[in-house]
């Protein structure tokens, strides 16, 4: 055997003491605790793989102790850490400022509203340290109590002339609910996949005018306080589109194929010749509105992409441009790269880019970015038209007597191609996934084929990647849904070729990530919802809950140490409580035992099919007797009867917000989403239908006595 093949990395061999020391200054894990309780070492192979995905090279020991001793100098050899982030009312904070020794500082606050605050030096006696041949000191400055919430510059100027400059976000020590909420008492909601909510008027998917619709009925007519959505994220603008919301481009902008294109202002003024072929172009995708089947967005963005650049091509009044130019203004090269990504994607035909284009900064892709201008142009006005829309829904929610309104949900990571893999490649790993270790739902473990966030990346980038997510996604919305918010605390690496069993964890500052996240949701007035199940550690949601942010709780996966369903009392009270999720059937499927059955028949089970059906039905016959012991279900009940005890049981939680999955309104059973799957099941392609497989339309709902029953039981 070579020496090479001797000391190669290992998927078997434990990491050695450098490694490990190495890994954990980086944050990553090389041990945890899996589902079922048991000590897990990761293996060597998997942290050498991760740590080259934050740019350290590990591959022997020589390599291990070179890099850890660099990372520890790398301090010194800055002026001020690349970003500062703490909580209002935080007790004393210094920020640690390192220059030649003996140097003179002058170091201040420059405030977001253009005020200043100088920092004291506190008395603080720090080793100097010799770097590249310089002896560097470090003074400690304290920042100033009672600085206001918000986005500033702590600047450091030496005796030299040098200036140096870092961010500092001064963030809400908890996120309050929305006055609109009031001081207490239940707020209830339909949770619905937009895209599968068809009307006589979409084209073939459900579109922002079915969301002002839903929000309309469901606010005015049957009291709900907010419209929970799918993340409704743009996707792929040429080729097949993707059809999980939970895998987009970009996790800022919006997926034009939501926009109804008839609502755009200028189609008012069309002469009618063109209206004739916005006409012709809508008859397809709008013949599809009653078909039962599997959903085609290829269908719809091709009419509708159609149909949008006979509209663009008309050309906009002096004030409408005047207005998209402000858009483009206010969005800035965020918006300006994702079009110009939406243009290249268009151009290529899906085709593997040129070398030259692979990089944002290249000069190739200056030239490409003058040569298709008036592409870019018309993806940044498409973009234009989604803000314009999802405005007006907002408006719609809060015109109906909705507290909250739309509550967006925001997904965990982008498509490893897309727009922002692309544009902020330097704050995304490389040669590694997103996914999830193994558990009791997905025994196999999960590969979302996402590139995670660097923390490293991201805290010298000042946040400000992750800040203009969500401050995007909240300027028409009154919450957010955190899909998978433990991976604001750490998530789980997949190196490229190993397979999800074999992938670690890497920690997060957690207190940078969530604090930004709720310094945009106060200044939006939101309320955030953290999607926590599955495997989380339990200070997290301790840590979460003293910082307001919602958890998630779903009543069939709600127990207590002894395995038996929580009695309603002992739920908690900031959290959205729900009977269901998108990843299960709908209730009445659920009900059936429909999940056991399709995870059988497409091999993703451990254990025979009928263990897994018993075990499912005794979990079930607990829940069910739990509903007859407090009087909600009685012998004999029909399936709509059981589903509405299943509801009534949430208002009987403290829990503030009450989710209703729309399928559960109307009888639904086929499953949206079967995780650890792609093509095999038409995940995310399934239309609104009723228990007998017919389409159900937003002018249905609204005389659907079904429907209304259950909002009753929950608004109780």
């Amino acid at each position: 055997m070579s020496d090479t093949a001797q000391t190669a990395p290992s998927a078997e061999r434990a990491p050695s003491g450098a490694l490990t020391e190495l890994a954990a200054a980086h944050g990553v894990a090389t041990e945890y605790w899996d589902w079922q309780g048991r000590h897990v070492v990761v293996p060597e192979a998997t942290i050498v793989a991760v740590l080259a995905a934050l740019g350290v090279r590990a591959a022997d020991e020589a390599q291990a102790r070179a890099a850890l001793a660099e990372h520890q100098l790398a301090p010194w050899r800055r002026v001020l850490p690349p970003v500062v982030v703490l909580r209002s009312g935080e007790a004393e904070r210094t920020v640690p400022v390192h220059v030649r020794h003996g140097q003179q500082l002058r170091v201040w606050v420059e405030l977001e509203d253009g005020g200043r605050r100088d920092l004291e030096q506190v008395q603080r006696w720090v080793e100097p340290q010799r770097v590249d041949g310089v002896e560097v000191g470090e003074a400690t400055y304290a920042l100033p109590a009672g600085l206001p919430l918000g986005w500033h510059v702590v600047r450091a100027a030496a005796g030299d002339g040098s200036m140096a400059t870092a961010s500092l976000v001064v963030t809400p020590d908890r996120l309050e609910l929305p006055a609109s909420l009031g001081p207490g008492g239940h707020r209830w909601g339909f949770m619905a996949q937009l895209y599968s909510v068809r009307s006589t008027r979409s084209w073939g998917l459900g579109d922002l005018a079915d969301l002002a619709e839903l929000l309309d009925w469901s606010g005015r007519d049957l009291g709900a306080d907010f419209l929970l959505v799918n993340p409704l994220l743009a996707a792929e603008p040429a080729g097949r589109m993707q059809p999980s919301p939970y895998l987009p481009t970009t996790r800022r902008f919006t997926n034009p194929v939501y926009l109804r294109v008839e609502d755009v202002r200028e189609v008012a003024y069309l002469p009618s010749a063109q209206r004739a072929e916005l006409e012709r172009l809508s008859q397809v995708p709008r013949a599809a509105n009653t078909d039962p089947d599997s959903l085609d967005r290829d269908v719809v963005w091709a009419a509708k992409r159609a149909a949008l650049e006979v509209v663009f091509a008309a050309g906009r009044s002096p004030a409408r441009q005047a207005s998209f130019e402000a858009y483009r203004a206010r969005e800035g090269s965020g918006l300006e790269d994702f079009a110009l990504w939406c243009a290249l994607a268009e151009r290529s035909g899906g085709e593997e880019w040129p070398t030259e284009l692979q990089d944002p900064r290249s000069a190739a892709v200056a030239r490409a970015r003058e040569e298709l201008a008036e592409r870019v142009t018309f993806h940044a006005w498409l973009q234009w038209l989604c803000d314009e829309q999802l405005a007006a829904a907002q408006r719609t929610a809060a015109q109906a007597g909705m507290a909250l309104g739309v509550v967006h949900d925001l997904a965990v990571g982008v498509h490893p191609s897309g727009a922002d893999s692309w544009a902020l490649r330097d704050v995304l790993a490389r040669g590694v996934n997103v996914g999830a270790p193994p558990d009791a739902f997905n025994q196999q473990g999960q590969d979302w084929s996402q590139p995670p966030w660097r923390p490293d990346a991201l805290a010298e980038a000042g946040y400000l990647p992750f800040r203009d997510v969500v401050r995007t996604i909240l300027r028409h919305a009154g919450g957010l849904r955190v899909d998978h918010v433990i991976g604001l605390f750490r998530l789980w690496w997949v190196p490229q070729g190993l397979g999800p069993a074999l992938g670690t964890y890497v920690r997060y500052d957690h207190d940078a990530l969530v604090g930004i996240l709720c310094l945009e949701a106060a200044r939006a007035g939101a309320v955030v919802v953290g999607e926590d199940l599955g495997v989380v550690e339990p200070w997290v949601r301790v840590y979460l809950r003293e910082r307001g942010v919602l958890g998630t709780s779903v009543l069939w996966w709600e127990r207590d140490e002894q395995g038996r369903p929580l009695p309603p009392q002992a739920w908690r009270e900031l959290c959205l409580a729900t009977v269901t999720t998108h990843d299960l059937p709908p209730t009445a499927g659920y009900l059936a035992h429909e999940h056991v059955a399709l995870r059988d028949r497409l091999g993703l089970l451990t254990r025979p099919v009928e263990e897994e059906r018993a075990a499912d039905a005794d979990e079930q016959g607990a829940v069910l007797q739990q509903l007859r012991d407090l009087g909600l279900l009685h012998e004999g009940a029909s399936e709509q009867d059981v589903v509405e005890a299943l509801h009534a049981f949430l208002p009987l939680t403290p829990s503030r917000l009450l989710g209703v999955a729309l399928t559960d309104a109307v009888g639904e059973h086929r499953t949206q989403n079967q995780p650890g799957t792609s093509d095999e099941h038409p995940n995310w392609r399934v239309p609104l239908a009723d228990g007998e497989g017919r389409p159900v339309l937003v002018e249905d709902l609204r005389t659907s006595p079904r429907a209304a029953s259950l909002a009753a039981v929950v608004a109780r």
